[in-house]
């Protein structure tokens, strides 16, 4: 028997769909999107985050991508609530500390907003006394919404979370919703 070619899949998770393939409850699942048997996620995205999922069917591969040991590091544009000075950016690259323990230390940068950058749906909150930003962070761990952990840890509340990159694999050319394989 022959083993099948390693395949992996670059995929643009939209806001709403869960890092599965089954639906639950008000959350869509990857089964709407792909229909390509025998690939599985490399790594979780949180429903209410949007961005780069890489789907694999190579168990090896599938390991290099998500397990903490291997510290592939992952790229978040973040919209913040406020606009960050450069103690709460220095924070975020030192490690901050969380529930769980401190984290690794982080880049940390303040960006303009990401172009092309799609809408939402549905739309951020917008409140009009408060500013917000965008933020690049780029991490090497995977904790639980680490992300938006971390910035509400410095006093910027996430807003919106995109996954912008995981190693040298990128959203680059990918409408929301859509995929190609590598």
């Amino acid at each position: 028997m022959s083993v099948p070619p390693t395949r992996l899949i670059c995929f643009n998770k939209p806001y709403g769909v869960l890092s599965q393939f089954t639906a639950e409850g008000r959350w869509r699942g990857l089964k709407d999107f792909i229909d390509i048997p025998g690939v599985y996620v490399a790594g979780r995205l949180d429903a209410d985050s949007e961005g780069l999922l890489l789907l694999t069917n190579d168990g090896k591969l599938q390991a290099r991508i998500s397990h903490p040991r291997h510290k592939m590091e992952k790229t978040y544009w973040v919209q913040v609530e406020g606009v960050p000075d450069e103690a709460a950016l220095q924070s975020l690259r030192q490690g901050v500390q969380l529930n769980d323990g401190p984290t690794r230390p982080a880049r940390a940068s303040l960006i303009a907003q990401p172009e092309p950058l799609w809408p939402r749906d549905p739309p951020v909150r917008v409140r009009q006394s408060i500013p917000t930003s965008w933020l690049e962070l780029v991490i090497s761990e995977g904790r639980n919404r680490q992300v938006r952990r971390m910035t509400a840890a410095v006093g910027y509340p996430t807003l919106r979370l995109i996954r912008a990159a995981i190693g040298p694999y990128s959203l680059d050319g990918l409408a929301p919703g859509t995929w190609r394989g590598i």
